[in-house]
């Protein structure tokens, strides 16, 4: 499976990201998420600026797409754990991210992201997270391969 094919793959599964409208572009081995503007994104109307939550929305599926695109065996990757930075309003423009990976372990990666809007040297944001890489295939609906009429049969220990 391609890069962009495991991008999009990973966009169509994500309804959050359908709600937001985001997008990717994959330049080589490089993907910018783009977050074009729309009213209903806006928190703040007064300034205008970006819902917080829609800004950190859109970071932490930046740096999801950007695991899945090059994760070698089309798993899906999971959140662990998210810190994020605002640093200045998100305003009514199109916002963009750039996700790095700084480590990529056998089951956790670590990521950088970054959010601007029209000049990449002012970032809105930054988002810095551990993610599990091992997750179930792109491809897998949740309850592909079980059969929900059974349960496992687990022993327990007696007290």
């Amino acid at each position: 499976m391609t890069d962009r094919a495991k991008l999009d793959a990973f966009l169509a599964s994500w309804p959050y990201a359908r709600f937001l409208g985001m997008e990717a572009r994959l330049e080589g081995k490089a993907l910018t998420a783009v977050l074009p503007f729309s009213a209903h994104l806006v928190g703040n109307p007064l300034i205008p600026a970006l819902h917080g939550g829609v800004v950190g929305g859109f970071l932490e599926l930046a740096a999801l797409a950007e695991l899945a695109a090059s994760a070698p065996d089309g798993h899906a990757p999971r959140t662990v754990d998210i810190t994020i930075d605002y640093l200045r309003p998100a305003r009514d423009s199109t916002t963009y991210a750039r996700a790095e990976v700084i480590k990529r372990g056998r089951r956790v990666a670590n990521v950088q992201v970054t959010a601007w809007q029209g000049n990449r040297a002012t970032p809105v944001a930054t988002l810095r997270g551990h993610f599990v890489v091992n997750g179930p295939p792109l491809s897998a609906h949740p309850s592909e391969g079980r059969d929900p009429g059974k349960t496992r049969n687990v022993q327990h220990q007696g007290r």
